[in-house]
């Protein structure tokens, strides 16, 4: 008998709809909550195991299984529980993935099971009002300090603006949510919560990184900063559908690490610097001086030559084949627009 419910339980694993974690979307699960009645992957099941109020797990192919949680599972499945779960997910709400971060993933099946924030829209209010206001963490410029810092979103004015003081009237820094980007970075700034904030200030590309204890808070501003850019991009185009605007609204890094340049007259030494690639642009901070890495990339501009160099040839690889998938993507019309706005100098 055992083995005849564990066999019904491995058939279910055969629907469609069960096929991939119900949660981070990762193939081939092994596990299910037979409380929730979903099928997960074992990272999720972790997560599973953090909240035993709302559910508890089990191997598919491991554990014993009863009749009654057989029947349940086979009565529910995810299919009927992503109706049920998710049924009210605004469509700025980030979903993750199996590669985002332990946060992300965290906070999505809390938000989905124990807190219900998408089958009661009245929950959501943290992240959808247009408004929000908290103390961060945030990392200071020069001496790499982190201090309490005062921040505001507001759509009304389409800003993120910080505080060096609670009690301040005028912010140190604006940031317009026109061009601003939120990723989340934990192992570069130091903390499993960690967000980094990319805005322009007078066309030059700004970083800030911030982090809060507290994970649901975290991810609730990251969520209020893609509600904002939803708003905006709804409002800039008119005509687009929600999921031509989705994509845009915060993106991950296609590539990250160092590499080696030198100047425009290819005579100067090289020096470290970490690149980023954000979408179409490449963009390259300062860091201490090393010694010469051997494995050369050269980008051509209209304007310049850039020499870079990468310490390994598996890292010139990997930045080449990012290289060469944004260059292979036609550009789109808002791409081009934005292009005009870098070239104009006032």
């Amino acid at each position: 008998m055992a083995k005849e419910r564990r066999k019904a339980v491995l058939e279910l694993l055969q629907r469609p709809a069960n096929a991939r974690c119900a949660d981070c979307g990762a193939p081939d699960p092994d596990w299910a909550s037979y409380t929730l009645g979903v099928f997960i992957c074992l990272s999720c099941s972790g997560i599973h195991r953090n909240i035993p109020q709302v559910s508890k797990v089990k191997s598919v192919r491991l554990d014993a299984w009863e009749d009654a949680q057989v029947e349940f599972m086979t009565s529910r499945g995810n299919h009927v529980a992503r109706a049920t779960f998710e049924s009210k997910v605004p469509p700025f709400y980030y979903r993750p993935s199996a590669s985002d971060c332990q946060l992300l993933r965290e906070q999505w099946i809390r938000a989905k099971y124990e807190r219900q924030e998408f089958t009661h829209p009245e929950r959501q209010e943290p992240y959808s009002a247009g408004y929000r206001e908290g103390f961060l963490w945030k990392r200071g410029r020069d001496n790499g300090q982190f201090l309490s810092r005062k921040f505001v979103l507001t759509e009304r004015e389409g800003a993120l603006k910080y505080f060096n003081r609670s009690d301040a009237k005028e912010p140190k820094a604006i940031m317009k949510i026109e061009h601003l980007n939120a990723t989340f970075q934990p192992a570069k700034i130091g903390h499993p919560h960690g967000l980094q904030v990319t805005y322009l200030k007078d066309n030059s590309t700004r970083n800030i990184f911030v982090y809060h204890e507290d994970g649901k808070e975290m991810v609730d501003w990251f969520n209020a900063l893609r509600a904002a850019r939803f708003h905006y991009l709804q409002v800039a185009f008119p005509g687009a559908s929600d999921a031509d605007l989705v994509p845009k609204l915060s993106r991950n890094y296609l590539q990250e690490g160092y590499m080696e340049k030198t100047g425009p007259k290819q005579t100067e030494g090289f020096r470290k610097r970490w690149f980023t690639m954000d979408d179409r642009r490449l963009m390259y901070f300062k860091d201490p001086l090393g010694h010469h890495w051997p494995h050369g990339i050269t980008i051509v501009t209209p304007e310049r030559r850039f020499l870079l160099a990468c310490e390994t040839e598996s890292e010139q690889r990997a930045w080449m084949e990012a290289f060469r998938k944004v260059v292979d993507r036609p550009m789109l019309p808002q791409e081009y627009a934005v292009e005009a706005h870098f070239k104009h100098k006032p």
